[in-house]
């Protein structure tokens, strides 16, 4: 196992909670925090690149929702698909993405559902052709084995449940 720097210590953002039974999780946490940082500010600067300003990233994560496999989805499909629990938020963003043209809106039964344009899937194309010359490429020739990656992404979706279950805990006391 690698050490730290003498002197340093682990690479956290609250030294104060790396002291308690498990440091790697104060290191993983501030991990996860920058990750998530840059991966918005990515997902935003590529749409706004590929001729889409003034999205969000919740708007954008949508958006590559529900272009993913051409199906149309519920609203509470896409909310439970990324752990959304404010619900508004979501709305908010379908009825923008709605009102430039690149998903539509409807009902099946009580349920409200949503479809990408033909808009929609196009802006989503050219997301990902730029995602695969500024992003992908570059990290290729980093050469990160692609096992590694899933198994990381299998690892921060069973901690993701860790930490559900820890707030469902936490509202209780």
């Amino acid at each position: 196992m690698k050490s730290d720097p003498p002197g340093v210590g682990p690479i956290v953002s609250a030294a104060h909670l790396s002291k308690g039974a498990m440091p790697s999780m104060s290191e993983m946490e501030f991990a996860l925090t920058v990750t998530h940082n840059a991966f918005q500010r990515w997902t935003v600067r590529c749409m706004t690149a590929a001729g889409y300003p003034g999205l969000t990233h919740l708007d954008v994560l949508l958006l590559h929702a529900t272009n993913h496999r051409g199906r149309e989805k519920t609203q509470a499909d896409l909310c439970t698909m990324f752990n959304i629990e404010d619900t508004h938020l979501a709305t908010y963003s379908i009825k923008k993405l709605e009102s430039m043209g690149l998903v539509e809106t409807g009902r099946r039964g009580k349920e409200k559902t949503v479809r990408v344009t033909q808009s929609g899937a196009a802006a989503c194309e050219r997301y990902h052709e730029l995602r695969e010359a500024l992003l992908v490429s570059s990290i290729k020739t980093i050469g990160l084995d692609e096992e590694a990656v899933r198994s990381l992404a299998a690892l921060m979706r069973a901690l993701s449940g860790q930490y559900d279950q820890a707030a469902r805990g936490a509202v209780s006391i």
